[in-house]
Order: structure tokens, then sequence, then C-alpha cells
């Protein structure tokens, strides 16, 4: 199995004060990504976003900066959200990509949990299925095909278009998923991969989902394609540790989130559940942390495991420690179970 990350450049607002400006959190994200890949983790991914508390709103310009600085690592958008961007534009960006990291760039698109990108570049809410299906299309017609043919509602039509540069390989292009099982069937339907977001209760939940994939996979006629899945977490060189360096962040994070969705605060009690040996969080020393994630990869069938360890402003010293340990400590543990 595949063991890597995820972030979306979290930052607190609040801290520029303190020198945590936008800026310089980038190039933490930079040191972050060379570090990964320093200590062997096969993927970073880096999330789109459009909001004051997130400061990647161009994943790929992010990922070709860690590109010039990494060697083997795969970097991917976690996630492109699709139905607000251009898909020529997205190809072109993550066909450079491609070629600036030899062959190591893939696209996780999705239809966006936040929606700050549609009035920004303009789509309406109304249209939020229709634009994803249409687009991710014609994103996967630019991949397959040399000259694309193509007409749709959203955006103009192409008639014998190449799209250039082409990547060093066929772009790799996941279909992201917070649970939603059209989504789900959609990625099996097409044979693409697909990476669950699991991000609250517990993991088993996720099951069927799981299950429902392959079955759409086989309806399809396609071969089998890998699951992944991306989940809030952090590791430390003790349980105490983590706790202590993750949960004020969390907290935050999550309360300021539950304002905007309806969501009760975030307490000790609910974060203690959700860190137990059911729930979401991946959380503890590594030993913890390899336990859960064999859990995880048992129960779901996982080919690819992304811990999310910046979940708020934690700290860059402690996500340099968490990446460090993942690496060398949790990696050999889940490779041996």
């Amino acid at each position: 199995m595949e063991l890597g990350l995820t972030t979306f450049a979290e930052i607190d607002p609040a801290a520029a004060r303190d020198g945590v400006t936008p800026g310089r959190r980038l190039r933490e994200l930079i040191e972050e990504i060379e570090l990964a890949d320093q200590v062997g983790l096969d993927v970073f991914g880096v999330g789109e976003h459009h909001r004051a508390d997130f400061v990647a709103s161009a994943p790929p310009m992010v990922l070709a900066a860690a590109a010039t600085r990494t060697e083997r690592i795969a970097l991917s958008s976690a996630v492109t959200v699709l139905s607000s961007d251009d898909p020529v534009r997205v190809f072109e960006q993550f066909s450079t990509l491609d070629l600036l990291s030899n062959g190591r760039a893939e696209v996780m698109a999705g239809r966006g949990s936040f929606t700050e990108s549609f009035p920004l570049f303009g789509y309406d809410l109304a249209d939020y299925n229709e634009l994803f299906a249409e687009k991710l299309d014609l994103l996967l017609k630019l991949r397959d095909e040399d000259a694309v043919t193509w007409s749709g509602t959203h955006r103009a039509a192409l008639s014998h278009e190449t799209v250039y540069p082409r990547p060093a390989r066929p772009l790799p292009v996941w279909v992201a998923v917070g649970g939603n099982q059209h989504s789900v069937v959609r990625a099996g339907l097409l044979g693409l991969p697909m990476a669950l977001a699991i991000i609250g209760g517990q993991y088993r939940a996720f099951e069927p989902l799981a299950d429902l994939h392959r079955r759409a996979l086989a309806e399809g006629g396609h071969e089998p394609q890998p699951i992944a899945v991306h989940a809030h977490g952090y590791v430390a060189d003790t349980e105490a540790k983590a706790i202590e360096e993750f949960y004020p962040p969390y907290a935050q994070a999550m309360t300021g989130l539950g304002r905007e969705r309806g969501w009760a605060p975030m307490n000790r009690g609910a974060f203690d559940q959700m860190r137990s040996a059911p729930g979401s969080l991946v959380l503890g020393n590594p030993e913890q942390v390899a336990e859960k994630i064999v859990a995880m990869r048992d129960t779901l069938g996982l080919d690819r495991f992304m811990l999310h360890p910046g979940v708020g402003p934690v700290s860059h010293a402690g996500t340099m420690r968490a990446i460090e340990l993942l690496g060398t400590e949790v990696a050999p543990l889940v490779g041996g179970a």
C-alpha cells in the first residue's frame, strides 16, 4: 500500500502578525514536500481552496515548485475543484507538471465540498452536479485522445483540437469522493481510481462505498482500480504529544467550520471518540498510527492512505516531525503488517 500526505496549506489569518505570512507558509510547505520525498513516502497531495485560512489556491504552482526539489514522490492535487475550472487549462497545467517532475503528476478531481470557487469564477451552484460530470468527461477525452472533438453546455466546443504539451505518460486521474454514492458509481463506471475523504464518524461506515466502487468497475467492464483514503490525523513520538500538538488547532478549525455548516463545536469528548479504535482520526505514536492505517486498509481494501496532519494551523516543526515519523517508523510497520 502507498503511504503519503495531503494538505490545504492551512494558516491562521490572525497569526500573520507573528510572522506566519502566506508566503512563509508556502515556503514551509515546499520544505514539507521535500522531506516527505526524502523519507520515502509515496505521494503528496495539495488541495485547492479560496479562503483566508488556506493559502493553496493554485496547487499546480505549489506542486511545480516542489517538483524541482523532489525526485520520486508522486505530486497530486487533493483536490482540483474541476466543476469551477477549465479542463483544458487543468490538463495543460498538470501535463506541464508531469514533464517537470519526470512523470510524477496526478489529478485528483472533485466537485468541491467548499463552494467559494463557484461565484469567484462565475459558475452557478444550481449546476453543481452537471458541471462536474461534463468537465470530467472533457478532461478524460483530453487525456485519452490526441485530437478532441467535444461539445457541452458550460464551455465552448472543441473540434479536432490537440492540447499541448502532452504529459510524460497518460495522466493519472482520480475521483475524490466525500460519501456521495452517485460519485462512487460514476468513478467506477468510468474505470477511475477513487479517493475517499474520511473526516468524521467511523471509518467502517465507508466500507459499502468501497464495495460499491468495485462493483461499478466490474459493471463497466473495467479492471480493478486503486482506492485511497484521505483522513485527518497526526503522528508524534508519544500519544500525549500528538494530542497536545494536534487537538488545539484541530478544535479551532473544526469549530470554525462548524459555525458555517451548522455543526456542534468540537470538544475534547468528541475528539477522543474520533481517535478511538473505530473512529476516523488517525492519531498517536507511530505504533498507534500504523495500527489504525492497517485496520483501515484491511477493512476497506485500500491501495493508498494519505494522512492530513495540518487540520488548522499545526506548527511547521510539528508537521515536519510527523512527516519524518510517518516515513521512517510508520511506513515500515504498515509494510510489515
